[in-house]
């Protein structure tokens, strides 16, 4: 009797291991086969981009909401506006890292802290341009909103479109409930590693088609992407946060 616990137990064991480990492979990001990298941010300048601030225009940055320091890009948050790509891209791997900093600014002082990546942006620099956004959001990251015009199909089936001149979104899979204040995390479903360490948010866009990973793990997905191709931002968006290893690959 004994012995035939023993195997019982182990067998278990080996069901849990396996279990586990398919979860894993289902939840790895699955990246098609790509070109080699195009280096957005090498840690020294912001030579790739161009930056935009309502107040101020294109690539006039007095305040210096956008500074590079130690490697990093640190975005101040204390006005909206953005640093964009001087190039439109279609088809591509998308990886960057960032980490929240501390501050809370604006009509957004205490509430929780916001950003994001939007894509496929077309059209003239203005806050914000009509785009897909990879939300970047305490409790959020993983959302999609489709901002000025720009739609997506939803898992569902469902296609969002935002509102000209305004935007709608497509919540993450498995998202919890949500509380609009400073330092949240998702009850549910957090995806986001504990305040002040590096996040890896990875994007794939193929052909419309666009997969949003949060640390490894699948955060959303959708098709038919209105538009599906063009520039790409990252916000400041009334908090502080740091970017660093933005890097793009070509789909082959």
């Amino acid at each position: 009797m004994l012995q035939q616990k023993k195997i019982a137990a182990t067998f278990i064991l080996f069901l849990a291991a396996l279990a586990g480990s398919v979860l894993a492979q289902s939840q790895a990001p699955r990246i098609p086969r790509h070109k080699a990298a195009i280096v957005l941010f090498d840690g020294r300048n912001l030579d790739q981009f161009d930056t935009f601030l309502p107040s101020t225009g294109l690539n006039s940055d007095p305040a210096q909401v956008f500074t590079v320091e130690n490697g990093v890009v640190h975005v101040s948050g204390t006005e909206m506006g953005y640093f964009i790509t001087k190039q439109e891209y279609k088809n591509y791997y998308l990886r960057a890292e960032f980490k929240w900093g501390e501050g809370t600014f604006g009509k957004r002082e205490g509430q929780a802290r916001d950003s994001g990546i939007l894509y496929n942006i077309q059209g003239p620099n203005k806050v914000w341009p009509r785009s897909i956004e990879f939300q970047i959001n305490e409790g959020c990251t993983g959302d999609f909103w489709m901002t000025d015009g720009a739609a997506l199909t939803g898992k569902d089936g469902v296609r969002v479109t935002g509102p000209e001149g305004k935007a709608s979104k497509i919540d993450r899979f498995n998202k919890g409930p949500w509380n609009n204040v400073v330092g949240y995390r998702d009850p549910v479903n957090e995806v986001e590693k504990p305040h002040g360490e590096w996040n890896v948010v990875e994007l794939v866009n193929r052909d419309g088609h666009v997969w949003q990973y949060v640390n490894g793990k699948l955060a959303n997905e959708g098709t038919d992407a209105f538009p599906s191709s063009g520039k790409i931002l990252f916000q400041s968006e009334g908090a502080e946060i740091y970017f660093r290893n933005i890097k793009l690959y070509p789909l082959k």
